[in-house]
């Protein structure tokens, strides 16, 4: 999400996946106008699940269906792969495409082609609503989404069976659900994970469940509106005081922690995303899912939109491929390719025409109600150049809002500065 969507290439390093695909060259020393160069990010844990395979399957079918070019791809962890992208840029050696979870800071420095230059009409008009609008900046689409999430609120339905839980519409729901947990010994009660890992992303979720969010409907910025800050006080004084979010502080755990104690059954409630759903289905644990409870300011009649996140493909202008670009992308945004990469890490298409006809037999009824989720979601504001500076500092400081000592709106309103002086470097 990132940011990645999914945080499983850490150890890629370790396990030597950085190599170009085979037969490749690194980036920085491709050459012939005949071959296109691709910095993607790798979204497996281990060489089995490594990208690897799928990239090397659409370069060959590519090369084969156009003679005249070859691809060239990179394979880099997310915790590399925009500085390293930065560093090519920045030496005058842009890759042809990259695949990551930024694009705007490059979209505003004019080296990107945008998506009408390279599409046609039609493929551009089927990126999924809500994914074409946060790639876009102003009314051009530069960051041509691949693969998206959502997120919905996870129950163990065992747990709630045993401390007679029902699953939750409103956060007083939430908050007696956690209590009867905790009361039948249920190590996380409500898992929250506000960890430097991905915290933007439970706080955003927790936001837009009471009428907030990051952005007004201008688009700017509202990190310390009154609901923002009424949503942390209600968080702090509801979950975290009666100790209802289990034994690690909010602000050190870290998303995949919580995930991994939600695998272990440890976890009565948390927010997650498909690959979650089909982990737990394979361990066994029955996993109920619903809509993230609301404000009962806002009422049980209200439905918040979902948090969705996505990961962006962008076309850098500096060595003039443009065809070439054109042709492959044409290629890999094909309904079997595209649901091929989403298949193989439980992530969503973001096509209409992949998400209502993907390969194979469609989607499955755990990836359908995220897809629900996603055609309504709201997406991190990315095409703003300065997310990127914003979402570290929400990363970094929002747990402070919930610990002991921790005054919701003072970090709420420091973490709104910060955002005001990156925004005004844009």
């Amino acid at each position: 999400m990132r940011r990645r969507i999914f945080g499983a290439a850490a150890t890629t390093v370790a396990l030597g996946l950085l190599t170009p695909l085979a037969g490749c060259g690194a980036p920085d020393d491709a050459g012939d106008s005949g071959t296109l160069r691709l910095v993607a990010a790798e979204y497996g844990a281990t060489p089995a699940t490594s990208s690897k395979a799928y990239w090397d399957k659409v370069t060959a079918d590519f090369t084969k269906a156009h003679p005249g070019i070859t691809v060239e791809v990179q394979l880099l962890p997310w915790t590399d792969i925009d500085r390293e992208v930065s560093r090519m840029v920045s030496a005058g050696k842009a890759p042809d495409l990259a695949l990551m979870g930024a694009y705007s800071d490059y979209a505003a420095q004019g080296k990107l082609y945008s998506a009408d230059e390279l599409l046609s009409v039609t493929a551009e008009a089927n990126f999924l609503q809500p994914l074409a609008e946060a790639g876009s900046v102003g009314n051009t689409l530069y960051g041509l989404p691949f693969v998206a999430s959502s997120r919905l609120l996870f129950y163990n339905e065992a747990l709630f069976t045993k401390a007679g839980a029902t699953a939750p519409k409103t956060w007083s729901d939430l908050k007696s659900a956690a209590k009867a947990l905790k009361d039948k010994g249920v190590k996380y009660p409500y898992a929250m994970p506000l960890g430097p890992e991905e915290a933007h992303a439970e706080a955003m979720i927790w936001e837009l469940s009471n009428g907030g969010g990051y952005a007004d409907s201008s688009g700017n910025y509202s990190l310390a509106s009154d609901q923002n800050i009424d949503t942390w006080r209600w968080v702090k004084d509801n979950l975290v005081t009666p100790g209802l979010v289990g034994p690690t502080p909010p602000g050190r755990l870290n998303r995949a922690d919580a995930f991994s104690a939600f695998l272990r059954g440890e976890v009565g409630m948390l927010n997650g995303y498909p690959s979650l759903a089909h982990e737990a289905a394979a361990k066994g644990i029955g996993v109920g899912t619903v809509p993230m409870p609301v404000s009962d300011t806002l009422g049980s009649g209200e439905t918040p939109p979902a948090v969705g996140v996505a990961d962006w493909m962008m076309a850098f202008k500096q060595n003039g491929r443009r065809a070439e670009i054109g042709a492959f992308l044409d290629f890999v945004y094909q309904d079997a390719n595209l649901s091929d990469f989403a298949d193989r890490y439980h992530l969503l298409p973001s096509t209409v025409s992949a998400s209502r006809t993907p390969a194979g037999d469609g989607p499955g009824k755990n990836d359908q109600q995220f897809l629900t989720a996603l055609r309504g979601a709201q997406l991190y504001p990315v095409n703003d150049p300065s997310w990127v500076t914003v979402s570290d500092t929400i990363k970094r400081n929002i747990g402070r809002a919930v610990e002991p000592s921790g005054d919701p709106k003072a970090v709420l309103e420091d973490i709104a500065a910060t955002a005001g002086e990156a925004a005004k470097k844009r």
